[in-house]
């Protein structure tokens, strides 16, 4: 099969388009031919030898996907409601920019009806993520206000439309009057441009003093103690990526005084069973609004898989708005 491997942690240019020996599938998974696959900044950051993978998992990049099942554990299939043939996307921890992947049928999920692959193949990774930080770990619910940071990036897309779709108020912050204009038009209720606003005041501004209940924080650093600043009581920030560092002040005593929760969470590395969980979450309570039109994927650019160095500076460029997909 064709791949896109990493020859050696670098600059785009380090993503080269080879062969390597077709998967097989073990107890548990499926074999899938691919037709597009999700780049994601996890695979930038495993590009610049940031981000091993797990321990199993393949070498190449790539953690989501969207195909046809060719095969695998019939058993497995015929319980999840599966069968050769399907169109399925999948969230895997690796070897997603190949031609052919095994992924645990249990992180399959059926393409939504109406979509293409390349609309699918942008699903999996973003929402597992938002779903189990913002509504599992952080327990958003209708009515309480929502801050997201990074609101053009594939994740901000998800969480804006996820927090609207189940009741909340979504604020979002992002670089530019266009950018703002673009979380708008997808359907925040506010945003601030970062680099022009206060987005603290401007939070507080926007809810009357109260505060957000819940922040997804891709920035960590310095974001953090300002996060704090701008919570309502009982306000839950959940870190995701770390872009702004790892390093964090903050006032204990708000959090303190406040009630608040400071949280954080990886999805790669955690167990086929916890996936499994978020899946079938998904499954039910998010797929059928997809299929209804209620939420859209959001793809900024399908780039053949043999231009994936091209994919990777667009990601790193910050000029996109959702998805960058790679077309096999």
């Amino acid at each position: 099969m064709k791949a896109v491997e990493i020859k050696g942690f670098g600059p785009p240019e380090v993503l080269v388009l080879t062969e390597r020996p077709d998967p097989q599938a073990g107890a548990g998974e499926v074999l899938v031919r691919v037709s597009a696959s999700g780049v994601n900044r996890p695979d930038v950051l495993q590009r610049k030898g940031a981000y091993a993978p797990p321990p199993g998992a393949s070498d190449l990049p790539g953690l989501e996907f969207a195909g046809e099942i060719l095969g695998g554990d019939a058993a497995a299939m015929k319980s999840a409601g599966f069968k050769v043939g399907d169109r399925v996307c999948a969230l895997v921890a690796g070897g997603g920019y190949a031609q052919l992947a095994v992924a645990p049928v249990s992180q399959c999920l059926p393409v939504p009806q109406g979509l293409s692959d390349a609309e699918a193949a942008g699903l999996p990774e973003t929402f597992f993520t938002v779903w189990t930080n913002v509504f599992e770990r952080a327990g958003l619910k209708a009515g309480e206000t929502l801050l997201v940071h990074g609101g053009t990036s594939g994740i901000g897309v998800t969480a804006i439309q996820l927090g609207k779709a189940f009741g909340a108020r979504v604020i979002v912050t992002a670089g530019s009057a266009e950018k703002c204009g673009a979380c708008l038009a997808i359907g925040a209720d506010a945003a601030i441009n970062y680099k022009e606003q206060d987005f603290v005041e401007e939070v507080k501004r926007l809810t009357g003093g109260r505060g957000a209940d819940v922040v997804l924080d891709m920035v960590a650093g310095a974001y953090v103690a300002r996060e704090v600043q701008c919570l309502a009581d009982d306000g839950r920030i959940v870190i995701i990526a770390v872009q702004g560092g790892v390093k964090s002040e903050f006032n204990a005593g708000d959090v303190l005084r406040r009630r608040l929760t400071i949280s954080g969470s990886t999805l790669r590395p955690r167990p086929e069973s916890f996936k499994a969980a978020i899946a079938a979450s998904l499954r039910a309570k998010v797929w059928p609004l997809i299929e209804a039109g209620r939420i859209k994927p959001i793809v900024y650019r399908v780039l053949d898989a043999a231009h994936a160095a091209d994919a990777h500076t667009l990601m790193e460029s910050g000029e996109h708005v959702g998805k960058i997909i790679l077309r096999w």
